[in-house]
């Protein structure tokens, strides 16, 4: 695994993506998988919202946006699995480049935009998986959508999705998506929260609901979320999303780039944002994701109040091997 890292590692961001993804999936379809790469069968038989784990450890959306490998890294001994985000339509996000690696720093800046071939498209995969453990389903709004048309968009996906998920994430807080940050403000969050919990008993969704926010916004902001969250049919909240605040890095070229910053950076600012959530509501279902590149930060996500954790950038820095360094006794 050590050599098609470094090989993938010469390649551009979206392709080496691509490639790595498309041979895993070709590893797992003629069964040598196993082969190459040595799994954990740690099964801790964890509960988490209703839900039985295997693990704590899983992926975080972005990685399988469109649910095409889901039976391949569901071989790799994740906990569970996350795909998205996807949208009601088909869209090619924004314009390349629009992935930045700088592994002197293990992070990554990405302005991707949603890229996805729509919600139909990943119905397809998800009825089709063979794959047994946990599957949550990311969901956002088309870039071109406006006002109560985003709304709508969230219902459509959520409508299409629930009878073949787990769990959904509401994705409120891309920075890739123009303005969709401000759906995490207390008016249009209040709008989106009765539309989705309306939905919701209309067609009488027993899943669990999670909402997935920035690690950008003040602690009034994050508060008036928790209140939201407590008193709606949602069952907690993902923290969090890649950060635009790229002071903690020390690449200049890096900073100037548009885009969600993730990977080490950003994990003191997002278990902060953990923490503090945490810390106002006792018993709110948290799921960490942000900076995890180590055992110690996948246990600095758990102390910090997360009952699961997921990883994305660490996965694609450091391969599969960083399952079982985290999962390792």
């Amino acid at each position: 695994m050590n050599f098609f890292l470094k090989l993938f590692k010469l390649l551009p961001p979206e392709l080496a993506h691509s490639i790595s993804l498309n041979s895993l999936k070709l590893l797992y379809k003629i069964k040598i998988l196993g082969l190459f790469y040595s799994k954990t069968n740690k099964d801790e038989n964890i509960l988490f919202c209703g839900m039985h784990f295997k693990n704590r450890l899983g992926t975080a959306a972005g990685l399988d946006k469109n649910g095409d490998y889901i039976d391949a890294l569901g071989e790799l001994g994740f906990g569970f699995l996350e795909v998205g985000t996807v949208t009601p339509l088909a869209q090619s996000g924004n314009l390349k480049p629009r992935v930045f690696r700088n592994y002197n720093e293990n992070s990554l800046v990405n302005r991707l935009g949603f890229n996805n071939k729509g919600v139909d498209y990943l119905v397809k995969n998800l009825k089709t998986r063979k794959y047994q453990g946990v599957l949550g389903v990311n969901i956002g709004a088309n870039k071109n959508s406006v006002g109560d048309e985003r709304i709508k968009d969230y219902l459509i996906c959520l409508e299409k999705v629930y009878k073949y998920a787990d769990y959904i994430t509401i994705n409120i807080s891309s920075p890739n998506t123009p303005n969709l940050r401000d759906l995490q403000n207390n008016e249009n969050l209040s709008i989106l929260i009765n539309a989705i919990d309306k939905n919701i008993k209309e067609l009488d969704i027993h899943i669990p609901i999670f909402l997935k926010i920035s690690p950008d916004e003040t602690d009034v902001t994050i508060s008036n979320i928790i209140s939201h969250v407590d008193n709606s049919s949602f069952s907690g909240i993902i923290a969090t999303n890649t950060t635009i605040d790229k002071s903690m890095i020390l690449n200049e070229k890096i900073k100037l780039i548009e885009g969600g910053l993730s990977g080490e950076p950003l994990m003191y600012k997002s278990t902060h944002c953990l923490s503090y959530i945490r810390s106002k509501s006792k018993d709110m279902h948290l799921i960490g994701v942000g900076g995890v590149l180590s055992k110690e930060d996948f246990n600095d996500k758990i102390d910090a109040g997360a009952g699961l954790v997921q990883i994305y950038t660490g996965f694609i820095i450091k391969g599969p091997n960083l399952i079982n360094e985290v999962l390792g006794n």
